[in-house]
């Protein structure tokens, strides 16, 4: 936890602009100089229903949400359903108050609308404010907003009220809002900002020691998401084609795609469903496109067909599965990591895919641009899964990561000249695809693509002997399957090859006593307790696992050989990495515990912290948060 460190936190209800006014104030916090990492939190409604973001911004680095948080600004849900006493999901016009006070630090700082929310309906507000230590201000920034014209300008008085708390320059807010709004409204929204700002400074006193810190930047610095980190990523390998159907949280990514693509002469096709779109962007990736698609759980479920289509026809192609609570609908846009069983074992008979799970937006557009490298070189699909956290939350990155070259390359597909000498049937001519031959000893067959001469070869979901024609002969069968399977070892070979390239992301001592095991987006929680852990006298080391299939067996054996014991961390009830790597490493299953969440809200640091401490000493102690302790064997 930084010592210096403003967590603010903006709610209301869905539709009432919190997204787009967070959005802009983590870009100015980050222009003054400052390191954010944003958190979304949003009901699965299109208007209503409480939600908030939380904006973290130090001089430090930041990896993760904190612990809590110190600066409320509640403006009310303008959209409730129903405020009533004795309504069904209660006063929601209040609830962007009162389902945020139990997070809220010691010392804190409240600023709340009284446009539409009554402090007599809060209950106990004075006495928890006195006993905390709360500064509370009760603004009406809907009637001020409506004397400037529109009500949803509250936002932007609630920036200004939060500026003069702060002591914050409002030169940053001040161009991204020249630089973002038409002049029609940029005047009245200009107007309320200094208003606000300066009626909290003539008509308060105020005595907090909050200030926003002060930091300065080496160089310029970019706010993405993991879903821009995604869909960038993809674009700079030469991506030109998606296919897909709306789903939270995987929209983002179609969204940002379909925006940019018309700039690099790609399409974007929104089709009826996601069998449609995988299948849509599979046949763009036969005809010789670099294509993309994917979905969130029970959308990728429908496309376990075509994914497996890939598998058995040998068609590269990028799938993003964008993971959310379920069963079913489930929580659908709360964080949850709850489908690794489903991504790496989908679909019909033997698994023949690439699986990555990127932990930060830079990691995200690292590993998508690696996703299309290797599955157009060894010709097999390969699968980006990230979640609902990972997938909006935002996070600062230099300008320079991304100066890299890009990629067009289809990867292993022969030249017409090179097909002249290639092996064709002698029956009729057809290119022998899959032909028995291996000639880089690694599983992969060179492709042609349709309309190259000499290149013509059937494509079918049967098993298939050297030409495309279905073969049932038990001998063609092993020799197709073993090939096809060999590219799993092959890819594991090429990514071990250069031990500086690992995608496994490591904190904490070279050498140390205990272990901590995570995959995906809880990588920034883990990290920074790690980093406490050590801090407070603990020896503890964490890896943070990318590489889902192949397994990166090498480094796992290493890392759990080294240390007495480990706590597997992950979002889902079911402990399924600690699962997986069960599987691929049994011989390790007595040092494994599991700490497990899966109440819709990723990790805090300090929880993970304190399911290491309840594990080391044996303690019969449950841990006081929303997790669960639990060992792989038995106690």
């Amino acid at each position: 936890m930084a010592e210096n460190e403003l967590i603010w936190r903006i709610a209301g209800g869905s539709g009432d602009g919190i997204d787009s006014t967070s959005q802009n104030f983590a870009k100015a916090l980050m222009r003054s100089g400052l390191n954010v990492f944003t958190h979304r939190h949003y009901p699965s409604r299109i208007r209503g229903g409480h939600t908030y973001v939380e904006i973290r911004a130090s001089d430090e680095p930041v990896k993760s949400r904190g612990d809590g948080y110190n600066f409320l600004l509640a403006l009310g849900d303008s959209f409730a359903r129903n405020n009533k006493e004795g309504a069904y999901y209660g006063d929601e016009e209040i609830k962007p108050l009162t389902e945020n006070l139990d997070d809220l630090r010691e010392g804190g700082i409240i600023v709340y609308d009284t446009g539409l929310i009554d402090p007599d309906d809060v209950p106990e507000l004075e006495e928890r404010a006195e006993e905390n230590d709360w500064h509370v201000f009760g603004i009406d920034l809907r009637s001020m907003a409506r004397e400037h014209g529109r009500e949803v300008m509250r936002n932007t008085a609630g920036i200004g009220v939060t500026a003069a708390l702060l002591e914050m320059d409002l030169d940053e807010m001040e161009n991204l809002m020249e630089s973002a709004m038409p002049e029609k409204i940029l005047e009245p929204n200009l107007t309320i900002l200094h208003d606000a700002y300066e009626m909290m400074q003539e008509e308060y006193e105020f005595d907090h020691e909050l200030r926003t810190p002060q930091g300065e930047h080496d160089e310029d610095q970019v706010l993405i998401s993991g879903s821009n980190g995604v869909a960038y990523g993809a674009l700079d390998e030469g991506c030109r084609f998606i296919a897909g159907y709306p789903m939270t949280p995987w929209t983002d990514v179609f969204t940002i795609m379909s925006q940019h693509l018309p700039e690099f002469g790609g399409i974007s096709e929104q089709v009826e469903d996601e069998i449609a779109a995988a299948a849509l962007a599979l046949g763009a990736s036969h005809a010789g496109v670099k294509a993309m698609s994917g979905s969130s759980g029970g959308g990728f479920a429908l496309m376990s067909e075509p994914l497996g289509l890939a598998e058995m026809s040998e068609t590269p192609i990028v799938l993003v599965e964008a993971m959310r609570a379920g069963p079913s609908t489930g929580l659908p846009t709360k964080p949850e990591q709850g489908d690794l069983e489903h991504v790496l074992y989908s679909s019909q008979g033997d698994s023949n895919r690439l699986v990555f799970a990127p932990s930060t937006p830079a990691e995200a557009y690292d590993q998508t641009r690696k996703a299309f490298e290797l599955a157009y070189e060894y010709q097999m699909p390969a699968i980006v899964v990230i979640d609902q956290k990972l997938s909006g939350e935002n996070q600062n990155v230099p300008e320079s990561f991304f100066d890299r070259d890009p990629n067009p390359d289809l990867g292993s597909v022969l030249t017409e000249e090179e097909l002249e000498d290639a092996p064709h049937d002698p029956s009729g001519g057809t290119f022998n695809r899959f032909s028995y031959d291996d000639p880089e000893d690694n599983g992969v067959r060179p492709r042609s693509l349709p309309g190259q001469k000499g290149g013509r070869f059937l494509v079918t979901g049967n098993e298939h002997n050297e030409a495309g024609h279905i073969e049932e002969d038990p001998d063609n069968r092993i020799i197709q399957m073993d090939l096809r399977m060999k590219k799993l070892d092959s890819v594991r070979a090429e990514l071990d090859s250069d031990p500086e390239s690992s995608h496994q992301t490591y904190q904490g001592p070279d050498e140390a006593d205990y272990g901590i095991v995570t995959w995906g987006s809880s990588q920034g929680a883990v990290e920074e307790a790690v980093d406490r852990l050590n801090d407070d006298g603990h020896s503890v080391r964490s890896i943070s696992v990318s590489d889902l299939m192949p397994y990166p067996e090498e480094e796992m054996t290493a890392f759990l050989e080294s240390v007495d014991e480990a706590l597997v961390v992950e979002m889902n009830a079911s402990a399924q990495f600690r699962g997986l790597t069960q599987k691929e490493l049994g011989q390790f299953g007595e040092k494994l515990t599991s700490l497990l969440k899966y109440d819709g809200n990723p990790f805090e640091p300090a929880e993970i912290v304190e399911g290491f401490e309840l594990q080391i000493n044996d303690s019969a102690d449950a841990p006081s948060a929303n997790t669960r302790l639990e060992p792989a064997i038995g106690d």
